[in-house]
């Protein structure tokens, strides 16, 4: 099904922003890219979400193997007792030494699911065979997994921070890569103006991500 997703400002990377601007997507490729009147007009038949803010292509989260297994991320019902954001370091040490493999499962899963609200569509692995549940839960999000890029992350910052731009970056360097005609499409979205507030409010302004064409988060 083709789907027009329209914003304010879309940013490509490595092309030039386009203002009031479109991503057509056929299934799980993108199809054109460009100013949404000429979108409209070259794909009537196509679905169109309207979305406020910025576009962008899915970001790549590199401490991805440090945030499913060096941190414990609550589930809503224990809110009360740990609160909502991931526990590391000392707390984290606490949970996981009586945790139960469902225990374990159920915080990779919603970890997972939060770096999608975080517009994640890409995550920096490896992930290793002794770790199947890993794994298993990887495959079932559709998150693609990628080797380091040429700066390897380091899994010892502290921390459980979910942003993406967390640890420094501009989009360039955060966004999985360009979208291009052709491409997989994985997109972002932020209820931001510009890049310049989107790194100043950080990636927890995502209002909805696209996953190989598939919309994986929309913000309530």
């Amino acid at each position: 099904m083709l789907t027009i997703h329209a914003a304010p400002l879309v940013l490509p990377v490595g092309a030039a922003a386009v203002a009031d601007g479109a991503v057509v997507v056929d299934g799980d490729r993108i199809a054109a890219i460009g100013p949404y009147e000429e979108a409209a007009a070259a794909y009537p038949a196509a679905r169109v979400r309207r979305w406020p803010g910025l576009l962008t292509p899915g970001l790549r989260q590199d401490r991805a193997r440090a945030l499913l297994t060096r941190c414990y991320h609550p589930d809503p019902r224990e809110a009360d007792e740990l609160g909502e954001l991931p526990l590391w370091g000392e707390e984290f040490e606490r949970i996981a030494a009586t945790w139960v493999p469902a225990r374990r499962a159920g915080s990779v899963r919603r970890g997972l699911q939060r770096m999608l609200r975080h517009g994640t569509t890409q995550v920096v692995g490896p992930f290793g065979a002794e770790e199947p549940a890993l794994r298993t839960a990887l495959a079932r999000s559709g998150l693609t997994v990628v080797p380091a890029p040429g700066r390897a992350p380091d899994p010892s910052a502290p921390g459980g921070d979910l942003d993406p731009f967390a640890y420094g970056g501009d989009l360039a360097a955060t966004a999985h890569g360009p979208l291009t005609v052709g491409g997989r499409a994985d997109l972002a979205v932020f209820d931001v103006p510009d890049e310049e507030a989107l790194r100043t409010g950080g990636a927890g302004r995502c209002v909805a991500t696209v996953l190989a064409g598939r919309l994986v988060h929309r913000a309530r």
